[in-house]
């Protein structure tokens, strides 16, 4: 093999998509449309059975039983949420089962704009679940203050 070709075979080995990254980016897919359909089986069957929720309010840090008592009436209406990423990364744990990862991601919300998601998720036996999903608001450092100002007034 010429040296030209062995470097274009290295380089197509290197550049060869993860595919434990590519099952987790299909399971976050696979979240915003179960949930921007109301599919709230598909959605709920993604977290693990002891999965934490942490929303975006101070009181939103739910046990997966909360947190589908908490968002069964918006999958009732049809269309629970969508939260649709623009951009994600993702870390496959290294070690040897490749069975943990983490992800950050930035979402698109057409209620609340700019979002972001992060978390972290176990390969099982029935395929990547989320143990952990936090969803959170991402404020310019030039509002921030404004924002901290508004948190801490008190409420009407």
């Amino acid at each position: 093999m010429s040296l030209i070709a062995a470097l274009f075979a290295a380089a197509a080995v290197q550049a060869a998509p993860d595919p434990a990254v590519a099952e987790v980016t299909a399971v976050l897919d696979r979240l915003n449309v179960a949930s921007s359909t109301a599919d709230e089986t598909a959605y709920f069957g993604l977290f693990a059975p002891d999965a934490r929720f942490v929303g975006t309010d101070p009181n939103e840090h739910w046990t997966l039983a909360e947190f589908k008592a908490f968002a069964e009436p918006y999958f009732q209406r049809g269309s629970a949420w969508s939260f649709p990423a623009t951009e994600r990364f993702i870390t496959i744990a290294d070690i040897d089962c490749r069975c943990i990862a983490w992800f950050e991601e930035k979402l698109d919300s057409r209620h609340y704009g700019a979002t972001r998601g992060s978390g972290v998720m176990r390969k099982t036996a029935d395929g990547w679940k989320i143990e952990q999903y936090v969803l959170s608001f991402a404020i310019p450092n030039d509002r921030s203050d404004a924002v901290v100002a508004a948190v801490r007034a008190p409420a009407h």
